[in-house]
């Protein structure tokens, strides 16, 4: 009875022993690895660099007084559509005292001269009409008369434009009103009613009364660094992403590139400009950021592969084909435009054939 547990016992001993060992051979043993299969595809591929900007009316002006004063009366605000000489503000003119003064001293010496010139001429004309005095002497006092008339009117023009901003002359073409000088939309009045303005002149800007663009013609105002801009030429496409409007993409034509670089934060920058077409009724608010893919290479309907299949040997790319299940062979493929994602197939590859990618 012992000896039947003895080897009852050592028998279970060895089961348990052979139990473990073909356990852990079956651990050791490495599973198969298995593969997925991708496949060639047609698409289109664009070769792009990317320029930051925003997008502003190629026609922008800012309205500015011809005559300092105070802004008594504003017509428009800011969407507003005007037209070109549209009336869009009122200037009331506060005269330079010193120069008020000086004026109206004017006319009186004027109106002083044109009197003892009228007396003469009068008493000079009544002795050459008796043929007391010859007609030579007569005419300098008429010349005289005539000049002090002038000289009136001068006196007095000057002192009404002084006070008013414009002279008798001029009509309703009065300096005091402010039009517009081109056809828009109001985008600023950054003034209010009551508000002192300096004029427009040779040492001064000038006060800004108003902003008025011509919001149906929009262009691309952006940067492009230094590597990248001699990939570029005028002529070239943009693909246009406005961040306000994220589900609607604009194209443009690149018509300039700045000839000189302006360095920001380190790096050489280059301004650039491209013209925006803009489809019928579309509208796009001044001062929109953009974002603008600068298209410098463009095939349509071509046969790709992702280009994390390929694989390289030196200078030669190729890809893994299968050609039964889950065994590849090596097939050289000769490659064209990429975009960086997705690689354009010249020759070695079809769109039924089967190419090794990841593991599962």
């Amino acid at each position: 009875m012992k000896t039947a547990l003895k080897i009852f016992a050592a028998l279970i001993v060895v089961g348990v022993f052979v139990g473990t060992l073909f356990y852990l051979y079956k651990k050791s043993q490495a599973k198969p690895v298995i593969y997925d299969t991708s496949a060639a595809f047609k698409t289109d591929i664009i070769r792009k660099t990317v320029a930051t900007g925003s997008v502003v009316p190629r026609r922008e002006i800012e309205i500015k007084p011809k005559v300092s004063g105070i802004v008594e009366e504003i017509f428009v605000e800011p969407g507003d559509y005007v037209r070109k000489d549209q009336l869009i503000a009122r200037v009331k003119i506060i005269p330079d005292m010193i120069n008020l003064n000086n004026a109206e001293s004017r006319v009186k010496r004027a109106e002083i001269a044109l009197e003892e010139a009228r007396k003469n001429y009068q008493r000079y004309k009544d002795l050459f009409t008796q043929q007391v005095i010859p007609e030579a002497e007569f005419l300098t006092f008429e010349i005289a008369w005539k000049t002090a008339n002038e000289e009136l009117t001068a006196a007095e023009d000057n002192l009404q434009l002084i006070r008013e901003g414009a002279t008798k002359k001029a009509g309703q073409a009065t300096n005091t009103l402010i039009r517009s000088t081109l056809d828009g939309m109001v985008l600023d009045v950054p003034v209010e009613e009551g508000k002192s303005v300096i004029e427009s002149n040779t040492f001064n800007d000038g006060t800004t009364i108003a902003t008025i663009a011509d919001m149906g013609e929009m262009i691309f105002e952006g940067k492009v660094d230094e590597s990248e801009v001699g990939k570029i030429k005028e002529g070239m496409e943009l693909i246009l992403s406005i961040g306000a409007i994220d589900q609607e993409k604009f194209t443009a034509i690149l018509e300039r590139i700045s000839p000189k670089g302006v360095e920001e934060n380190g790096a050489i920058q280059f301004e650039i400009r491209a013209d925006v077409k803009l489809k019928e009724d579309q509208f796009i608010r001044a001062g929109y950021s953009a974002n603008a893919d600068i298209v410098l290479e463009r095939k349509n309907d071509v046969l790709a592969i992702n280009e994390s299949l390929l694989k390289f040997d030196g200078d030669t790319a190729y890809v893994e084909v299968e050609t039964a299940p889950q065994t590849y062979e090596k097939r050289i493929v000769k490659t064209g435009l990429s975009d960086g994602l997705v690689i354009e197939i010249i020759e070695g590859l079809t769109s039924s054939d089967k190419i090794k990618a990841a593991a599962k």
